[in-house]
């Protein structure tokens, strides 16, 4: 299942703009496969540009995004998280994100790291200074409200949807049912007029036998079965009438609500 499939993905991307604007902590959403599915809010230069810019920062980052989970260091010092998005016991997709330091950043400690990347070191040192800095507690009580919103909207319109699809069902049913209350009573209709006719040609038939007498008395039996069944069929034909109406009743009742 695709967060696409029922999901207006502009109400998740307002969420996460507003959560980053809110906390300075960038996030994004990616589906089951790794692949982005919102645009980035709050992503800083230090890791977009320096550190996931080149290719061994890359690679780290990476690995980092396919084993990190919860709120965690990410392998140039920053805290990131990665919450999983659950959809009836199903992961449909996770929040990732974070790209701020728990303390004032350790120039020399940078410059190292800056080194083994292929970076310049004054330069990785000046983009670092400008990422956001919140203390754990702090990082971690975001990433946990961003988690369970998005959990809760992804929740409320996957709801939404299927009530809208389960909605369009009945709807098409109601019509469907409603034509077929309309091509049960024009066969009644007909099956009446039959029997009509079956009663008349009863009639006829009895007519016959009294006057040819007894050598139609055979005949009139017959007659007088043929009678029998034609009264028999009319009253069928009037309950299913009756129940046909029943059910147009009900389908009114039911587009009233």
């Amino acid at each position: 299942m695709k967060l696409s499939d029922f999901m207006d993905m502009s109400h998740l991307q307002e969420v996460q703009d507003a959560f980053s604007a809110a906390t300075g902590l960038a996030a994004i959403a990616i589906d089951t496969e790794g692949n982005y599915i919102t645009k980035g809010s709050g992503f800083t230069d230090f890791c977009m540009k320096y550190t996931r810019g080149c290719p061994e920062g890359a690679k780290r980052c990476k690995k980092c995004d396919a084993d990190g989970h919860g709120v965690y260091e990410c392998h140039a010092g920053l805290m990131d998280f990665a919450n999983d998005i659950i959809l009836n016991g199903e992961k449909v997709g996770a929040i990732i994100g974070g790209q701020v330091l728990p303390h004032e950043p350790d120039e020399e400690k940078f410059k190292t790291i800056a080194g083994e990347l292929g970076i310049d070191p004054d330069t990785y040192v000046r983009a670092v200074q400008k990422v956001p800095v919140r203390s754990e507690k702090a990082i971690r009580a975001a990433a946990s409200l961003l988690s369970d919103v998005v959990n809760r909207m992804v929740l409320q319109e996957y709801l939404s949807a299927t009530e809208y699809k389960k909605i369009h069902v009945w709807e098409k049913e109601i019509a469907n049912a409603t034509e077929t209350v309309a091509r049960i009573k024009e066969n009644t209709r007909e099956l009446e007029g039959i029997a009509s006719k079956q009663t008349i040609m009863a009639l006829n038939a009895s007519i016959e036998t009294a006057r040819v007498g007894a050598a139609g008395a055979g005949f009139g039996i017959i007659a007088k079965q043929m009678g029998t069944f034609s009264k028999q069929s009319t009253e069928i034909y009037k309950k299913i009438t009756q129940d046909a109406n029943s059910i147009a009743e009900s389908i009114h009742k039911m587009n009233e609500t």
